[in-house]
């Protein structure tokens, strides 16, 4: 039988992917370099800072500490990118290291021991800990792009009044098992 948990958080990292997939589809490179103040992050930032704890975490997951030696974590509060196509491509590479170590799993991984910093995680801990990290900063490249585009901004969510007709279009459904994101 298919391990529900697995199906599931590989769908939530789809989807938090998605939401940053169409928040750079609204910016320009520009945009993506915006800081409100020289100790915030701009969307720049958050992505190569994602990008490098994807790259240490995923890194051979079950075999070596999630924290890499050749991480340069502080390095990725620096922007150095010098195009959209470099943010881009980090963003990405980030993300095929998370899919290549999780798709693979079986339900017998998930109760093995992984270590992050010399501590201890189960599978399960590990990759939650980390779903959530990513939502957390995701959601703030979502809210730097709705400040960036004002009114121009266009909803990744429900936009305002239209969850009546959005809810009507849910109920209209038959009862059944599926994920939220299956229709996105």
């Amino acid at each position: 039988m298919e391990n529900s948990y697995l199906s599931s958080v590989i769908k939530q990292f789809e989807y938090y992917k998605s939401l940053g997939d169409k928040t750079f589809n609204q910016l320009t490179f520009e945009d993506m370099q915006w800081q409100s103040n020289a100790n915030s992050n701009s969307i720049a930032i958050i992505v190569k800072h994602i990008a490098g704890n994807m790259l240490s975490r995923w890194t051979n997951f079950l075999t070596e500490d999630g924290e890499k030696e050749w991480r340069q974590r502080d390095e990725e509060f620096v922007d150095s990118f010098n195009s959209i196509e470099d943010l881009k491509a980090a963003w990405e590479d980030g993300w095929l290291s998370l899919f290549n170590a999780i798709k693979p799993l079986k339900t017998d991984d998930l109760e093995r021991i992984i270590y992050i910093r010399n501590q201890g995680h189960t599978v399960t801990e590990a990759i939650n800990r980390q779903l959530a990290h990513y939502a957390y900063h995701i959601g703030q490249m979502v809210f730097l792009g709705k400040l960036i585009k004002g009114e121009d901004w266009q909803s990744l969510s429900i936009p305002r009044g239209n969850s009546e007709k959005y809810n009507e279009e849910k109920f209209s459904k038959t009862k059944g098992k599926r994920h939220f994101t299956d229709d996105l």
